[in-house]
């Protein structure tokens, strides 16, 4: 078997847009119910915070599992478009409607019902999405065998993403408030569902000119292959550095809407920080892969890392000092973020390559389903770990969200924003600084 055949030239421009905006699909996915599904739990449904984490991390959980068995089965996938792109149209259509299902849940007058309605709905999500994200996250170790190519085009991917985060993230609150009540998240659900809709498509068209090579799937089982997997000691450093910060990004991310309603006592507040978060990593994205290009992956990784930290501890102010200061400090956090994408996703397909060209066979697709596996984990587990220390600080749920919050709990927000997360990427570099790839060995 032959490993797959990438070209070392530069992509054109429009295969660098086209591959990028799947992250439309990804962005939006993995933005709204981060920053919605929690609030719309606790403060709508009136679900308690505990049972709410444990319906949001569920279906993310399910994905850890799933992940793997997807990349598997893109690898084994034999189609006149490529492995993967046949994917991309069928679990992508298919996670836009279910989706909007998630927010549509029709009044039954049972929370328990309800809440039922919307598991199945997020465990349908996760179920598509695990079929659309790994054979998209697989495709640029095939696309190209450039250590420089990769970052261009993680460059396009990562600028596409920050822009669908504050797009999705910035109106999703808007449009909630703007209609009111549940019909706020139904609509909400049902406008995210179309930008979902119109990732999914822009990045099957996009990619119908990208090289693909030529696929060859690893033999044996998915056992044999995930062992094998797990003994590639570079690609298990980076990827234990990335959960640990998707789990802190995901922490972040739940937290939003609580710290703007209840401690900067402000809705409109949640778009500001939302402008401040992505805003930075719109702009600085092509500024971090010039940076990578001079300085290398690894080292721009950790300095964007410190940044993302950095931004976290400054927001422990939130309730003593004016909401300029928080929206700095999370403005930093965006800083930090955009290289925090551009360089893993730069790095994971070199790791998979690597591992290509000296086995003669082709397990991007498991490597991918293992990363998207453990960033999947991450993001679950952060709202996860936010509503547990929602409890921890007596948070008190409602079925209208208009309800006074102790003091405990308005510093548990506090804390699971801002210290928790800075903690959580700082614990993270000792992983980076086991990595060892660089540009010598990945174009050797």
């Amino acid at each position: 078997m032959s490993a797959p055949v990438a070209t070392t030239a530069a992509l054109p421009r429009s295969v660098r847009i086209g591959y990028g905006s799947g992250s439309v699909a990804t962005g939006a996915f993995g933005t709204v119910p981060g920053l919605m599904l929690l609030p719309y739990l606790t403060d709508s449904l009136g679900i308690a915070a505990i049972v709410a984490g444990f319906i949001v991390f569920l279906p993310k959980a399910w994905d850890v599992i799933l992940n793997p068995i997807a990349g598997r089965i893109s690898d084994r996938t034999v189609d006149e478009r490529g492995p993967r792109r046949p994917w991309l149209l069928r679990a992508g259509l298919t996670l836009s409607v279910a989706f909007a299902l998630i927010f549509a849940a029709p009044e039954m007058g049972s929370r328990v019902a309800e809440a039922a309605w919307v598991l199945v709905a997020f465990l349908a999500c996760a179920t598509a999405y695990a079929f659309f994200q790994v054979p998209y996250v697989a495709m640029p170790a095939e696309m190209t065998s450039s250590y420089d190519e990769r970052t261009r085009l993680m460059t396009w991917r990562v600028a596409i993403l920050a822009f669908t985060i504050m797009l999705a993230g910035a109106t999703a609150p808007v449009i909630r408030d703007a209609v009111g009540g549940r019909d706020g998240y139904r609509v909400m659900g049902v406008v995210m569902a179309l930008i979902i809709a119109t990732g999914v498509v822009g990045s099957y068209l996009g990619t119908r000119h990208a090289p693909v090579g030529a696929v060859a799937a690893g033999p044996g089982s998915l056992r044999d292959q995930l062992r094998i997997v797990a003994t590639a000691k570079d690609f298990r450093n980076l990827l234990t550095t990335f959960v640990i910060q998707a789990l802190a990004t995901g922490c972040m991310l739940a937290g939003v809407a609580y710290l703007a309603e209840d401690v900067l006592d402000s809705e409109g507040a949640a778009t500001i920080l939302f402008v401040c978060f992505v805003g930075p990593a719109l702009l600085l994205t092509p500024a971090w892969s010039a940076i990578g290009e001079r300085i290398g992956k690894k080292r721009g990784y950790v300095y964007s890392s410190l940044f993302l930290a950095g931004g976290a501890a400054l927001a422990v102010v939130a309730q003593s000092a004016p909401s300029a200061v928080v929206f700095l400090a999370t403005g930093l956090v965006g800083v930090g973020y955009a290289g925090c994408q551009v360089f893993p996703m730069a790095m994971l397909p070199d790791a998979a390559a690597v591992d290509a060209r000296r086995t003669g066979t082709n397990r991007a697709g498991v490597y991918t389903g293992v990363w998207t596996a453990g960033e999947t984990l991450g993001l679950a587990l952060g709202p996860g770990v936010f509503a547990l220390v929602l409890a921890l600080g007596d948070y008190r749920s409602s079925t209208d969200g208009d309800i006074a919050q102790p003091d405990s709990a308005l510093t548990a927000i506090v804390l699971g924003f801002s210290v928790l997360p800075a903690a959580l990427t700082l614990l993270s570099l000792w992983w980076l600084s086991r990595y060892s790839l660089d540009a010598s060995e990945v174009d050797a």
